[in-house]
């Protein structure tokens, strides 16, 4: 089911009656309900007005009418976009996975793609990787400077 909640910011789109209504805001879910709502003109006028895609209007004129194809507009607008339940994966994770593959990650590299300071990934290293989470850091000097990957059991 759609209820509309039309407040002075616009209408908004809800599945379900809300708990509450704030001062000024009106709660519909039918054009019979629009038409029984206490708005003014000027009000109308501004709703109307806000939607996209509709010809601006200066007059109310016809009121019912003007109710009428406020609603089929309002009906016709898209559902919202859900908010999406993933989140980003922190840069630590990103840290973690950096380190887990096979060609590991020098300080500089984490550095670059965290926009960290070197200092600061070195402290990750030293007291978030090893001391909190209790991981074990390998490092070995290659071609491209020092780097560390996390140990698996046998290598530690």
């Amino acid at each position: 089911m759609r209820i509309y909640i039309i407040s002075n910011e616009g209408i908004t789109l809800c599945h379900e009656p809300p708990a509450a209504v704030s001062e000024g805001e009106i709660v519909v879910a039918s054009n019979e309900e629009l038409h029984a709502a206490q708005l003014s003109g000027k009000r109308l006028l501004a709703l109307w007005n806000a939607l996209p895609g509709v010809e601006k209007r200066k007059k109310v004129g016809d009121r019912e009418a003007l109710i009428d194809q406020l609603w089929s507009a309002i009906e016709m607008l898209p559902d919202p976009q859900p908010q999406s339940d993933t989140k980003r994966p922190s840069k630590q994770e990103a840290v973690i996975a950096m380190l887990q593959r096979h060609e590991g990650a020098t300080v500089d590299e984490v550095a670059s793609s965290t926009g960290w300071q070197r200092h600061t990934v070195r402290g990750l290293f030293s007291g978030t990787l090893k001391k909190k989470l209790g991981l074990t850091l390998a490092s070995a000097q290659e071609e491209r400077g020092r780097v560390y990957r996390i140990a698996t059991p046998e290598q530690a």
